[in-house]
């Protein structure tokens, strides 16, 4: 499912001014020096974006990327109940609201009303700015941790938040929305690390009564091994000039590899299997690596099988196989 133009383009449009009035090697160096701070290995007790900059800088820099991210795992959780419209959505640790963007966006026709949680005054203050109307949202700072209350919720999503919190705080964050909500989708970067807090997060939601929706075909144990490898997609993301200024390169995009649950207390059909490699394409040939109930397996589909042939090679990395899941 691709982003209504109206939304990423709205978004686009928004971010695009950001930067006016401030110097681009200052924007560099404070993406810089908040990328340090995010993939640092201690969690952190305070807020990592300080002041407007700060805020300004790495949401020109980072937004279009959980946009983009988040809008791959709720596709995947629309897939699995297609009926099912949230009237209500917390977006937990939203910052400046990339997340929600992506809500408005999936429900594009009917989109919830959003609350956007964060202890980061200045990226609620920017969050608030962007969106403008754009979609019915209140936003309101709250220390995400161990004491924090949700108001029950429809759908709550927390993007790229609990590498930021100790583990007792992951632990009641994920508790606390699995208590005041029907779905819950969380989305973490796509690295070994952000793959297994996700897979952490999975077993609570889980043992609270949730049915993976996605990106699993099941709620029974994950079949990769740990320390072996981990489970990720990838999100195709337009790069700004400040992406270029900051990574290097001259590719007008960039892949955001991210790992994610999409869980719910509702009727969901989860997809038969799901690709988990970008498709490999030979002569004559596909080979799909997949995760389902039996565990992981490889593929091959060859013009011997007709149509299903051509389906395959236009399979991307994350979608549901077989290709009839996908309509």
């Amino acid at each position: 499912m691709n982003a209504s133009p109206s939304s990423a383009d709205s978004l686009r449009a928004a971010l695009a001014g950001l930067l006016d009035g401030l110097p681009p090697r200052q924007a560099a160096q404070a993406v810089e020096r908040l990328i340090a701070s995010y993939r640092g290995t201690t969690p952190t007790d305070a807020p990592v974006l300080r002041d407007r900059s700060d805020v300004a800088a790495y949401a020109a820099y980072r937004m279009p990327a959980t946009f983009e991210a988040v809008r791959g795992a709720l596709g995947a959780l629309r897939d699995a109940a297609p009926e099912w419209e949230p009237v209500t959505h917390t977006d937990v640790g939203g910052g400046t609201g990339a997340a929600s963007w992506a809500v408005a966006e999936a429900w594009e026709e009917a989109p919830p009303r959003t609350t956007v949680l964060d202890w980061a005054e200045p990226a609620l203050a920017l969050g608030r700015e962007l969106a403008d109307g754009a979609f019915d949202a209140e936003w309101r700072r709250e220390r995400i941790g161990t004491a924090l209350k949700l108001a029950d919720a429809d759908l709550v999503t927390v993007s790229y938040v609990l590498k930021e919190l100790t583990e007792a705080d992951r632990t009641a964050l994920v508790t606390e929305a699995a208590r005041a909500a029907k779905a819950v989708v969380i989305v973490e970067p796509g690295t070994p690390d952000g793959y297994e807090r996700i897979i952490t997060a999975r077993t609570l939601l889980i043992d609270a009564g949730f049915t993976v929706a996605a990106p699993c075909p099941h709620s029974g144990a994950c079949p990769i091994v740990p320390g072996t490898d981990w489970c990720h997609f990838s999100a195709r993301v337009s790069r700004s000039s400040l992406h270029r200024q900051v990574k290097g390169g001259s590719l007008p995009y960039e892949d955001e590899k991210y790992s994610y649950v999409a869980a719910v207390r509702f009727p969901a059909t989860p997809t038969v299997s799901r690709v988990t490699r970008r498709p490999q394409l030979r002569k004559g040939q596909v080979l799909l690596d997949l995760c389902g109930p039996d565990g992981l397996a490889r593929e091959t589909v060859t013009k011997r099988h007709g149509p299903l042939y051509k389906q395959a090679r236009d399979t991307e990395w994350g979608d549901p196989w077989p290709p009839e899941q996908a309509d």
